[in-house]
């Protein structure tokens, strides 16, 4: 039997005042450009983390779901949500759940900046790894369905569905090696021996079989949408990080929260879980079904795409960390995402002697 269907970790709550607009002017372009979409309609917006807001828009007879743009002015590569949308547009043909893109729209003079508007996808959203509230037959089959949808992306032809040009398509990792070096040393706040010798190792030892296939960016438990009841996933969500890139990537990415430590707050990962009791596969077996969905005999220089990984997460960390400090030295999470960054530096730094 069944345990009870757990709610969602997703919560909607009145537009904050820094993020409101005309939505007059938005329910006039979705008239214009959505032939089911109708009036009246009701504005909520999505709590959570999300890099680029996100909001539900109700009309009474269905419900969408906009992503746009932050206000103020932006990094040049950040928030690219024409990238997401052109994305979700690519892939339903393919076998990975997405949410239907309806209408993209670059006119920032509609709602204050670019905007794209999709169907909402109905079912549960759980940021949790150790998937609360679910019996261990549904972790494992949802865990199953992790892994197959990951090798399935990473098995679609780029090419084919027309993202050939979505990414350069050689030296991924170089160029995030790169990339996240330089980002990370430029909001160093002090000396960090762990990461001084996880950049140098990483540099000493980039894989020397290159692949290419689209990549999540941030392939995780909590970006997808779980069927209202039945344990299977029914849509991968925020594929603002997506790219063309190495699919060890990815993978390695999705496989971290085995190796990091629970959180009081139901966050956090699986160190020091029985997960087992749980239904959740061990490392190996999840990297078994990985293999088995895309073909492949064996997962080569892994401990490289762990420390790559643990790598990519202090260089993001410490970069909010670095501007946390900015703007309020005293900030609570400021102090937490430093730790963060050090944790992820140190779980890098030890992955790296597995490949020594």
């Amino acid at each position: 039997m069944p345990g009870p269907a757990p709610q969602s970790d997703v919560s909607l709550i009145d537009v904050l005042p820094q993020h409101r607009f005309d939505e007059a002017a938005l329910w006039q372009y979705l008239q214009q450009h959505l032939d089911d979409f109708s009036q009246p309609a009701q504005l909520r917006q999505f709590q959570g983390g999300q890099s680029n807001p996100t909001y539900l828009i109700q009309t009474p007879t269905k419900k969408f779901v906009l992503r746009k743009k932050p206000p103020g002015k932006l990094l040049p590569s950040a928030h690219l949500i024409e990238r997401e949308y052109r994305i979700l547009r690519a892939l339903p043909d393919t076998e990975v759940p997405v949410p239907r893109a309806r209408v993209l729209c670059e006119d920032s003079s509609i709602i204050g900046t670019p905007f794209y508007v999709m169907d909402h996808v109905e079912g549960r959203v759980i940021t949790g790894v150790h998937l609360p509230n679910l019996t261990p037959p549904e972790r494992r089959a949802i865990y199953t369905d992790y892994a197959r949808i990951a090798a399935k992306l990473h098995s679609v032809d780029y090419k084919a569905c027309g993202l050939a040009d979505f990414g350069k398509p050689e030296g991924y990792v170089a160029r995030q090696l790169d990339r996240w070096s330089k980002q990370y040393l430029a909001s160093k706040t002090e000396e960090n021996a762990d990461m001084n010798e996880l950049m140098a190792w990483l540099a000493a030892h980039l894989p020397a079989n290159d692949e290419t296939a689209i990549v999540h960016g941030d392939y995780r438990i909590g970006n997808t949408i779980l069927h209202p009841t039945e344990p299977r996933i029914i849509a991968v969500l925020d594929w603002e990080l997506a790219t063309l890139g190495h699919p060890l990537s990815d993978l390695a990415y999705a496989c971290m929260f085995y190796r990091i430590p629970p959180s009081d707050t139901g966050s956090g990962g699986l160190a020091g879980v029985d997960i087992a009791a749980l239904g959740i596969p061990d490392e190996q077996e999840f990297l078994s079904w990985y293999c088995k969905f895309s073909g492949r005999e064996r997962i080569a220089d892994w401990p490289f795409f762990l420390s790559f990984a643990y790598f990519r997460m202090a260089a993001i960390t410490q970069g909010v960390y670095a501007r946390a400090l900015q703007g309020n030295a005293a900030d609570q999470r400021a102090i937490k995402y430093g730790e963060h960054a050090k944790g992820f530096a140190a779980a890098g730094r030890a992955m790296t002697r597995q490949g020594d």
